[in-house]
């Protein structure tokens, strides 16, 4: 097979939360340089316009558990790519380095000597809740945040949520839709039955779709409003203060829209 002369190299990309235009300048001159694109699921699948007409595009992402590619396969098509074409683009939804393997992808690619960078990307953790004009910190409300991933490698609910459960942080949990019952009874045994709630599902996109409530009833209100996933749940007094930015988040979607 032949190999290119090109330094063989791996840039891991955030493509940010979903709206393509979430996206930095440096990315996007990442993705235009590229010789190989390996996307995954969450990106917005516009954000491919920006490559190169010549480049191999490679999906490897997730859906509804179904793997087009297992991690470790992944890892060898990085490498392999990268030694027979030059310039593999690993696209990534939201920012690599927060739930998204990033780090692990260039641990294992160096010891293949190929160069590696990292483009962070806006993650959806605090632009999804901006978008829904809900702030993760406010003087009186908030005076820190736990972003958490709902589902542990084991596929048990983080012990992290409850820890976070006893504080008084903002609380935005990553893939937690399908431990929302075990969340739910976390926050109860605190006696947090009233605290605000809010679920964004395919946030800052077309299709996005919201449910507020309270830890008492938003398991109801996400029946009702059939949200699954891909949704962010986010838990804390300044879920109650979204109305404050909502005209705001109106003028920006009305300038976007003219």
């Amino acid at each position: 097979m032949e190999v290119t002369s090109k330094i063989p190299k791996l840039t891991v990309v955030g493509a940010g939360p979903g709206d393509p235009e979430l996206i930095t300048l440096k990315a996007i001159k990442a993705i235009e340089s590229a010789d190989v694109i390996l996307y995954d699921a969450l990106i917005n699948e516009e954000l491919l316009n920006y490559a190169s007409k010549k480049a191999e595009i490679i999906f490897v992402g997730k859906r509804k558990g179904c793997y087009a590619y297992q991690q470790e396969q992944i890892n060898e098509l990085i490498v392999s790519r990268a030694k027979n074409h030059g310039h593999v683009v690993r696209l990534k939804g939201g920012d690599p380095f927060i739930f998204g393997r990033g780090a692990e992808e260039i641990d294992y690619v160096r010891q293949f000597d190929l160069e590696t960078f990292v483009v962070p990307g806006i993650s959806s953790s605090f632009a999804v809740p901006a978008y829904q004009g809900i702030p993760l910190t406010k003087r009186g409300a908030s005076e820190s945040f736990w972003v958490i991933t709902g589902t542990t490698k084991s596929h048990q609910l983080s012990n992290d949520v409850v820890l976070a459960a006893q504080s008084t942080a903002t609380i935005v949990i990553l893939m937690g839709m399908g431990k929302l019952n075990e969340i739910v009874e976390v926050f109860k045994s605190q006696n947090k039955h009233a605290i605000a709630v809010a679920v964004i599902q395919n946030g800052t996109t077309k299709n996005e779709k919201v449910g507020f409530g309270t830890i008492n009833t938003i398991e109801k209100v996400v029946e009702q409003k059939q949200l699954s996933s891909p949704a962010i749940i986010v838990i804390g007094d300044v879920v109650k203060e979204r109305v404050t930015l909502s005209s705001v988040l109106n003028e920006i979607k009305a300038l976007k829209n003219d």
